[in-house]
């Protein structure tokens, strides 16, 4: 534990990542300590109660004399192989997680990274909670190459 570090991360930097330990967030997007906050969840994905935190994140970003807008960036980040696509047995699960109908669970894209990333990050765009002028991108990282391919450039949530 760095007793310098702040609350504040550094690079103004917020990941959204998968708790799968072969994808560390910092690691693969080869951060320092104290530079980003991660939000970790089951695939790596945007929920209704990650847009919730985010908005609370915000919220804590501005009580400490700053804002989770202009110069801060939201990283979606998923991986190839994850968990969440061995979860088909369990749409109970799965419609809960992502708070929609179990036969409305196909437009998820639980079984493709890259159009998930997608879904996301357009998620992220209609949530009116967040700051039109932060900064998002979208990222699937490959857990047999190391690779990062970009699916969304960074690009403000809103013009």
């Amino acid at each position: 534990m760095d007793a310098e570090l702040k609350i504040m991360p550094s690079a103004r930097t917020i990941v959204i990542g998968c708790v799968d330990p072969r994808v560390d967030p910092g690691e693969v997007l080869g951060l320092e300590p104290g530079e980003a906050a991660v939000v970790r969840n089951v695939g790596g994905r945007v929920t209704p109660g990650l847009l919730a935190e985010l908005v609370m994140l915000r919220k804590v970003t501005q009580a400490a004399g700053g804002d989770l807008a202009a110069g801060w960036n939201l990283v979606v980040l998923q991986h190839t192989d994850c968990g969440i696509t061995r979860l088909d047995g369990s749409p109970e699960l799965l419609s809960s997680f992502f708070g929609v109908a179990e036969d409305q669970l196909a437009a998820k894209a639980i079984h493709d990274p890259h159009a998930a990333v997608a879904l996301d990050v357009a998620a992220l765009r209609a949530e009116p909670g967040l700051a039109n002028t932060t900064l998002v991108s979208g990222l699937v990282y490959d857990v047999a190459t190391g690779l990062i391919q970009t699916v969304a450039e960074a690009a403000p949530l809103r013009n």
